[in-house]
Formats: structure tokens, sequence, C-alpha cells
């Protein structure tokens, strides 16, 4: 990769979203490893000329190159970086999920090569179907590290007390995990959360546990802003309820 003050050249990246822009073009928000998330305006890009439209495509590596900073970068080219079989249908949903956590919680021009790294691999885990519910949670997880709201989920707080595992917790936003004297509606067990520090999801209680925990965790930093793909999943269900 070759870059100057106007130019980026062959940048790894992903196609998090695009729209339309006027007539033949697109704006794309894309997640770069070396350069974060950024937004290009890509031109004659639709119709059935276009010849980077089956290519700009999410989920899909890429390698993009790209004119100009700032938020008015013009899109120069794109390839793809290795051939990437499509996501089983099963698997979609969840991986605009992880898209969308990753427009709503990065911050533009923020590189974060491991973040981005835990997204091609979750990617590739969904790609090779594994069990979704897994996969969303390590992501989710490892997501919060990223934009350093990473979970303590080895000492309790603000005592640091080390979690036992025949123990219980709740968690509080922006203090961290309390311990309680016995299991209540809403607690989560010492055993899933020691679980969910090492990894290690593959029992019904600690994904459980690790939902509601990682998901009450991302809606503080959300702050109130709703998830669409979240509200989906909620339709679809509804629709496959007997």
């Amino acid at each position: 990769m070759s870059r100057s003050s106007r130019r980026t050249d062959l940048a790894t990246g992903y196609v998090l979203h695009h729209r339309p822009y006027r007539d033949t073009s697109r704006i794309l928000e894309v997640f770069t490893r070396e350069h974060g998330r950024l937004t290009l305006f890509a031109r004659a890009v639709r119709g059935p000329a276009a010849r980077l439209a089956p290519v700009l495509q999410p989920f899909q590596p890429l390698l993009l190159s790209w004119r100009g900073r700032g938020e008015a970068a013009q899109l120069t080219g794109a390839e793809r970086a290795a051939a990437a079989a499509a996501l089983p249908t099963a698997a979609v949903l969840s991986a605009f999920y992880l898209n969308e956590l990753l427009l709503k919680l990065t911050t533009r021009h923020d590189p974060q090569p491991e973040l981005y790294d835990h997204y091609h691999a979750t990617l590739e885990v969904l790609r090779g179907g594994a069990p979704l519910a897994a996969a969303l949670r390590l992501f989710e997880k490892r997501l919060l590290e990223g934009l350093g709201y990473g979970l303590d989920l080895k000492s309790e707080a603000p005592s640091g007390r080390r979690i036992e595992a025949a123990g219980w917790y709740v968690f509080r936003p922006g203090e961290g995990l309390v311990g309680v004297s016995a299991e209540r509606e809403g607690a989560l067990c010492g055993a899933s959360l020691l679980a969910l520090a090492a990894e290690r999801l593959e029992e019904p209680r600690p994904l459980e546990d690790a939902r509601r925990l990682l998901g009450a965790a991302i809606a503080a930093c959300l702050e109130g802003r709703p998830l669409s793909t979240r509200a989906v999943a909620r339709a679809v269900r509804r629709e496959a309820a007997p």
C-alpha cells in the first residue's frame, strides 16, 4: 500500500453500508484495517454497466483505493482481496448486526487493526456455519474491549474481590459487576462470567448470561440509540412463532 496526503492505494477493508447518491453514485461507509472507519464517495457504481457494482458488496474482503482525505474522499478503485464464499442465509442478519455495531460505536478515522481482525475472523466463523450466538457474543466482548469499555469479568466492583463460580452478580453500567447474596431475577452466575472471560460459551446458561450482560453493556454505549437489526430479528422471531 502506498499513501500520500492525497491518495491511498490498496487498503484492506470491508463495505459496512452504502446508500444511493445522485443518479449513478453511492456513498460508502467502509471499515479498513489501517485507517479505521471512513466515508467514501463512489462515482458511477450503479446501473447495469457499472463495473464495480458486484465488487462493492458487504462481507467481502476488499482492497480499496481512494483520493483525498477527511469526509470528501473519492473512491478510485476496488478489487476483491481474496475469494470469499457467500454467507449462509441464516447468518446474514447476524453479519448485518456486526456492521451496525461498527457503524454506531466506532469513530471515523480511528484505526483499530485488532478490532478489524476480530470482525474479519467473526465473518469467517459465520461463513463456516458455526453456531451464531457464541460468535456474536465473542465479537461483542472484543468490540467493547476495543472501544475501551471492556468488562472486568474476574473482579467484583468496587471491592475487587475475585468473581466466584458459585456466586451471583448484577451488572451496573459505569460501575461493573456487583455481588448479590443469592440468585434473583436478572442475576448472572459467576460460572457464566468466568466462562465468558475464558471465551468458552458452549453451554446454554453461560450463553444466555453473556447475551444479557453484553447487551446491557452495549446499550449503555449506545446511549439510547436503537439497533435496527435487533428490531428486524424480533420481527422475524414473531413471524416464525406458531
